[in-house]
């Protein structure tokens, strides 16, 4: 079966199925690429009510924050539900635009060492606490890969789409 992004947690997982968590986490391969990109890429927009490259990494940023604060409660057997949540609404009520892609990398790699170091605490006993992603039940370990397939989904359309 072929997934989309409108599936969510099953397409994710395709970019990063079988991986290490915590050197997913660890690596530095998106930050470093991402401060190469210059203040007018940052601004670009492939197409009208597209977002800009700036929305896009804030946007990946938020969702790390999101999906982080879900895996912590199922990562301590609270019973929560790994709920959706409206990406256009948080995007359009940021100030991505305002910010520095500078900024908006620093904010990036500060998320991501908080993450790393919250995935470096968990036992593997706790990488297989399920719950539910939508219809989908998954282990904390598989949720934790779609935040960073999430991510390489967004690169893959900022470098296919935005940056040719």
């Amino acid at each position: 079966m072929t997934y989309t992004p409108e599936d969510g947690f099953p397409y994710y997982l395709e970019f990063v199925k079988g991986e290490d968590c915590l050197s997913l986490f660890t690596s530095l391969s998106t930050s470093a690429w991402l401060e190469t990109l210059t203040e007018e890429q940052g601004n670009f927009r492939y197409a009208p009510g597209k977002w800009s490259v700036k929305q896009v990494i804030g946007h990946i940023t938020d969702h790390e924050r999101i999906k982080m604060a879900r895996a912590f409660f199922l990562s301590r057997r609270e019973s929560v539900e790994l709920w959706g949540y409206d990406q256009n609404g948080l995007v359009n009520n940021s100030r991505f635009e305002e910010l520095s892609l500078t900024q908006l990398v620093t904010d990036y790699l500060n998320v991501r060492k908080a993450s790393a170091s919250f995935v470096a605490s968990l036992s593997p006993e706790q990488m297989q606490i399920k719950g539910n992603a939508r219809q989908f039940e998954v282990t904390l370990e598989d949720f934790l890969r779609t935040v960073i397939g999430h991510e390489m989904h967004h690169i893959k359309v900022i470098r296919e789409k935005y940056l040719v």
